[in-house]
């Protein structure tokens, strides 16, 4: 069983949307400009649990805990270039305009940022960052409405939770916080995901 978002979506956004994006990244490839993907995502000791090989009359079995959590913003590129902040608190319009604004000064070309449409991203405050940004030659493209699938960082998430994240990094805090630093700090080397 799983969502299926396809009914909610606007079949005409969609399609505009998708071949804008198709363009997008022919113009990335040619080398034009730098594609990027953005999102959020939170951690915390109550795992995603995920299929897994056990040995014969045994069970995987993992405690969930209530625990802090741990929110991140990434920006990421399907050359396994990956921007990220995390903090504690709550991932809000603020904070991904400052992690947008430093990720600026690592830009050295035209680059876009695609987003989801989380209110977060459709703020006030965010908004009136837009101008700036493109002055900075950053340019913020929206994906269409329901459509994560459409966003790589998805696939970042999901590796993180279902397959680098293992059943012993939930046994603490500090565990679970120094394997996401390891992960992070290695992404691109040990770490590394093949984009269609």
């Amino acid at each position: 069983m799983r969502c299926w978002l396809k009914p909610l979506q606007n079949k005409e956004e969609y399609l505009l949307k998708t071949e804008q994006l198709k363009h997008l990244m022919c113009l990335s490839k040619e080398g034009y400009l730098d594609l990027y993907f953005a999102d959020e995502s939170g951690f915390s000791l109550t795992p995603s649990i995920s299929y897994h090989w056990q040995q014969k009359n045994e069970n995987v079995k993992i405690v969930p805990k209530h625990s802090k959590r741990i929110n991140v913003f990434g920006i990421i590129s399907q050359d396994n270039d990956l921007f990220q902040r995390h903090h504690m608190g709550k991932i809000t319009s603020d904070f991904v305009i400052g992690a947008i604004d430093e990720f600026s000064d690592t830009t050295i070309k035209k680059t876009v940022i695609c987003l989801d449409n989380a209110r977060i991203h459709h703020s006030k405050e965010f908004q009136a960052q837009i101008a700036r940004w493109k002055e900075l030659d950053i340019e913020i493209f929206y994906l269409p409405k329901y459509s994560p699938h459409l966003n790589s960082i998805e696939i970042l998430w999901r590796k993180i939770k279902y397959e680098w994240l293992r059943a012993r990094d939930y046994l603490s805090w500090e565990k679970l916080e120094k394997a996401l630093d390891r992960i992070f700090s290695e992404f691109g080397n040990t770490y590394t995901i093949k984009f269609n």
